[in-house]
């Protein structure tokens, strides 16, 4: 049913159709509303059977998941920023046991210094943890990439990390189509664990593992996450056939398919991306968009393939690599080493990225006048006076 809805409501709402039997709750902005929501779903009784649990941070939030789910069942939490880096050693754990979780990353700025708002520093800094990472354009997206995160996850025993736009999304009030409880129930089906721990049936989970087998361990971590790239797109058209909408899947292209110059981006600022792209190719510039979903595993030939006609590409990161520029140029880089290549940072700590600033970089960008390395609307008197 279509409503005007908040979009941690509706990521809530929809969570709670995929059946959890465990949440794991700390409260950090901009994630609370979402973990807020599924509290009154279990007090209610409208999600049962359910364990809703209060931890003391989200250390102990990933915790209890892992071994919620090494006991047999669908574990969910949800966190943002420190809250992130709080629980990454436990991040390893549950991918390194191959641990199907599914938990949403409301991408928030990292400090020092403090800053609540948007950017996606926070799931950038775990990209090499094990997670498949998934980045919602939209709060729709975000609302389905949940369901299809619990498939993939539970395919392959893998977990998932659904990121979604701190306050951008999150707290936005929008018309979202959020998934009915029948036809959730038809496209994911019940919970059946490749690994239980049964007191009855003794067994030892994450033992150590010395040389002889670490890196036979890593390397079928490494081959699920290539797996994964079948299986996301896969999953993504059966979900476009059971929910009569597209969404998810690894990229989506935007514009003029054989367009000379391709912005690549991920997340939230893909909407004012397309509408300023839209008024550039309605003037006669050949300019086209490639929205990344699929950060990790990163689709190195998907991606290669999308921008083979284009001659030149710009990568606008909501993050930033202290020392190096670009994190996810990096890959894209990786994927078409012949083609030239700039990196714009963009919105940090929630800085607006608006169309007068982007037209201005597409511009230059199409002209090339682009430094290899830009960041978006820099206060460059600032900076110099600071360094000076």
């Amino acid at each position: 049913m279509r409503s005007q809805i908040e979009g941690s409501r509706a990521v809530a709402q929809t969570v709670a159709r995929c059946r959890p039997e465990v949440v794991c709750a700390y409260p950090i902005s901009p994630q609370t509303h979402i973990v807020e929501a599924l509290s009154v779903f279990v007090a209610s009784g409208e999600l049962a059977p359910c364990e809703f649990v209060n931890v003391e941070s989200e250390f102990g939030a990933m915790s209890v998941a892992i071994g919620a789910s090494a006991a047999a069942a669908r574990a969910y939490t949800a966190t943002a920023s420190q809250g992130l880096l709080y629980m990454a050693e436990a991040l390893y754990n549950a991918s390194g046991l191959g641990l199907p979780i599914v938990m949403t990353v409301a991408n928030r700025a990292i400090g020092a210094p403090i800053n609540i708002w948007n950017d996606q520093s926070d799931s950038m800094s775990q990209r090499d943890s094990g997670w498949i990472q998934l980045y919602a354009e939209s709060n729709q997206e975000a609302a389905d990439l949940h369901v299809q995160a619990f498939r993939i996850a539970e395919e392959l025993s893998l977990p998932v990390m659904v990121c979604m736009d701190g306050f951008v999304l999150t707290h936005a009030v929008e018309g979202i189509d959020v998934p009915s409880q029948e036809q959730v129930d038809s496209f994911l089906p019940p919970y059946e664990p490749r690994q239980v721990l049964d007191p009855d049936d003794p067994m030892t989970i994450g033992a150590m593992v010395g040389p002889d087998a670490f890196t036979e361990v890593r390397y079928l971590a490494h081959a699920k996450h290539l797996r994964a790239l079948e299986v996301i797109p896969r999953v993504a058209d059966e979900f476009a056939t059971t929910f009569r909408r597209s969404s998810g899947g690894l990229m989506t292209p935007y514009g003029d398919p054989g367009a000379e110059t391709v912005v690549v981006a991920l997340g939230s600022v893909l909407g004012t991306i397309k509408d300023t792209v839209d008024e550039l190719r309605a003037e006669g510039v050949s300019i086209g968009v490639l929205g990344l979903t699929t950060f990790r595993p990163f689709p190195y030939d998907a991606l290669r393939a999308a921008l083979r006609g284009a001659r030149r590409v710009v990568v606008l990161e909501r993050a930033v690599a202290a020392g190096m520029g670009g994190i996810v140029t990096a890959d894209v880089r990786g994927s078409v080493p012949e083609t030239p290549i700039t990196t714009v940072i963009a919105g940090l700590g929630g800085r607006p990225v608006t169309k007068k600033s982007l037209r201005a970089l597409f511009a230059d960008a199409v002209a090339d006048r682009l430094e290899p390395l830009t960041f978006l609307d820099l206060k460059r008197d600032v900076v110099e006076r600071e360094l000076s």
